[in-house]
């Protein structure tokens, strides 16, 4: 018993308002990041309330210039751009987050299955996960979109599936190393079921190096989605979301720059906000931690 408990890694977030104090602590820009995505999460969230103009319904005053009426002009159509840049932080939040989701509940059981199991079990999941790292990110998800359908779902999915190695990857070797611990070796002399061992000593201590993962992840997911809808196999207009807006208004740009700058400004504040995140929450499980340089170099590996 002492062992297992030795063997898990302190706990210094104890609380979800210790864990925001933690994150808006220490390096400004990276508290500065917190703080705009909670903002963009509050914009989404009362989208209803916020915006001042129906985002889809379209009227006659088309490619107004910034003006009090309209902060963030009108398209070609009249609709209000200012009011679709509200209502599309619903759509580039939703579906990283979903994608992201999906892939740490298929990679994290793979990986830790992959780590525990035998020899020939782990080398077909490595070397499966092995070949889909072999493809550049963007074309695997495109190749998934491609077979399934466009879609706002089905973006969802392809996101999932492209982050899926990654996952794995990491969570197999934290479970090769955990499992040689004396906590591991313990457990397994009493007479613990592999998927007791699995469930109850490996992946409590593996989950810190999950969370830093996923939140690390969320910005490459949100240049996966908006990548997409800019390409129209995501959200179709005239649903308003940021990449379809982008894309639409590049044809625009010499006489209504508006259309496209600003969901394209929104775009890059969010990404950039996204990666500063993952340094935040992966110093603040632990700050010698060098998770978010591993991230990195994985996800540049998955989005070129």
């Amino acid at each position: 018993m002492s062992s297992t408990a030795a063997a898990v890694p302190p706990r210094p977030l104890a609380t979800p308002i210790r864990f925001a104090r933690v994150l808006i602590s220490g390096d400004k820009v990276g508290a500065a990041a917190v703080i705009f995505i909670v903002f963009v999460v509050v914009v989404a969230l009362l989208a209803p309330v916020l915006a001042p103009y129906d985002p889809v319904h379209t009227a006659s005053d088309t490619l107004a210039a910034p003006t009090l009426r309209h902060p963030f002009g009108t398209d070609q159509f009249g609709r209000d751009m200012l009011s679709r840049v509200i209502w599309g932080a619903r759509i580039i939040l939703l579906a990283p987050v979903v994608g992201i989701g999906i892939s740490t509940l298929v990679g994290v059981p793979l990986g830790l299955l992959a780590g525990y199991s035998t020899r020939w079990i782990s080398a077909v999941i490595m070397r499966t996960m092995d070949v889909m790292l072999a493809f550049p990110g963007l074309l695997l998800v495109l190749i998934v979109v491609t077979i399934i359908g466009p879609g706002l779902v089905n973006v969802m999915v392809a996101i999932g599936t492209s982050f899926i190695p990654v996952f794995a990857r990491v969570v197999y070797g934290s479970t090769l190393a955990a499992r040689g611990q004396d906590y591991v070796l313990a457990a397994r002399a009493v007479g613990c079921s592999p998927l007791r061992i699995v469930g109850y000593h490996i992946l409590p201590n593996v989950t810190t190096q999950i969370i830093v993962i996923a939140s690390s992840a969320i910005g490459w997911a949100i240049l996966l989605a908006t990548t997409l809808n800019f390409l129209g196999f995501g959200v179709m207009l005239p649903t308003p979301d940021w990449g379809a807006d982008l894309a639409a208004g590049k044809d625009w740009l010499q006489l209504a720059w508006w259309i496209a700058t600003f969901p394209g400004l929104a775009i890059t504040a969010l990404i950039l906000a996204s990666n500063y995140l993952g340094d935040q929450v992966a110093a603040a499980f632990d700050p010698q931690s060098h998770w978010r340089n591993h991230v990195q170099r994985v996800g540049v590996e998955v989005i070129k």
